[in-house]
């Protein structure tokens, strides 16, 4: 595997060797100092670029990074329309291991880059333009205060959508049932980022996915919502939908309490009633109640 100053010496390497390349940056984990170093991070690097059109009219020049495993470029695919306006990516897992998230940005757009991730640093500039930037911070991905409308949604998202998981079980309509859980849990997540907000006092980021979340929760409410993923069975199912209906209101009791919100406890009790009720409803009855 090639080490962390190999890629970055070709990084450059390639950037100063091309005329069209004006400037390059790298954002992401590896400009985040509170970030753990491993082999799997990968390079975010932007080149900020003039004609556009002839890198992407060659896709082969990228060929100079080395070999690779498997690629991506989500501004040509179908499936998922492009977001990124005049910009193209390249994402490119390597024979060797390393992986480069390449992202080719409009040099007329540079100011705009600059100033758009806290996490961004300045590996060069040969026309000398780039305003100066402060150094990189995660400051902007730190958990945030919830309001009191957000509160509430996150509340009132987990509860309604929590009676789809239930309607699909008894449907016997698995991935209907486990696709809503999936969402259900991002509400518990949220809950949870928030709570770490609280004891930390809003002091950092729980990363993407809530990734680092296990850090900075104690060991017994881990297991708790490690006991919200179910396998594939009914029963397990129905088991871990309550274990995260419990822990999402011990935690959202706790969260609106600090802040003064008001948990929904009358509208929450109605709804695990109504899943109590769905649990022990007849296969084929013609009516809930």
């Amino acid at each position: 595997m090639r080490s962390e100053k190999e890629m970055m010496n070709l990084v450059l390497r390639v950037a100063k060797e091309d005329e069209r390349v004006r400037a390059v940056g790298m954002n992401g984990s590896r400009t985040n100092m509170n970030v753990p170093k491993d082999p799997f991070q990968d390079f975010d690097i932007v080149y900020l670029v003039n004609d556009m059109q002839s890198f992407t009219d060659d896709p082969n020049w990228i060929d100079v990074f080395g070999e690779r495993i498997i690629m991506q470029t989500p501004e040509n695919m179908a499936m998922f329309p492009p977001e990124l306006g005049g910009r193209f990516s390249y994402l490119m897992l390597f024979a060797d291991g390393n992986r480069i998230d390449l992202l080719l940005i409009p040099l007329e757009e540079k100011e705009v880059y600059c100033h758009e991730d806290g996490l961004t640093v300045l590996l060069l500039d040969k026309d000398k333009q780039l305003p100066t930037i402060p150094a990189p911070s995660d400051e902007e991905y730190w958990v945030k205060r919830p309001s009191a409308a957000f509160f509430d949604d996150c509340c009132n998202e987990f509860w309604w959508v929590s009676t789809y998981i239930v309607k699909g079980l008894w449907r016997q309509e698995i991935l209907y049932a486990l696709d809503h859980f999936n969402m259900v849990r991002s509400m518990l997540v949220k809950m949870l980022e928030w709570k770490v907000g609280i004891d930390t006092n809003f002091s950092l980021s729980v990363g993407k996915n809530g990734k680092f979340l296990k850090n900075h929760v104690n060991q017994e409410l881990w297991e708790r919502l490690m006991g919200t993923y179910p396998t594939g069975d009914y029963e397990s199912v129905w088991r871990s939908l309550f274990i995260m209906t419990d822990l999402f209101e011990e935690v959202a009791i706790e969260v609106g309490n600090y802040f003064d919100y008001k948990y929904p406890i009358e509208e929450a009790d109605k709804v695990k009633k109504y899943h109590l009720h769905v649990q022990a409803l007849p296969s084929g009855a013609e009516a809930i109640y």
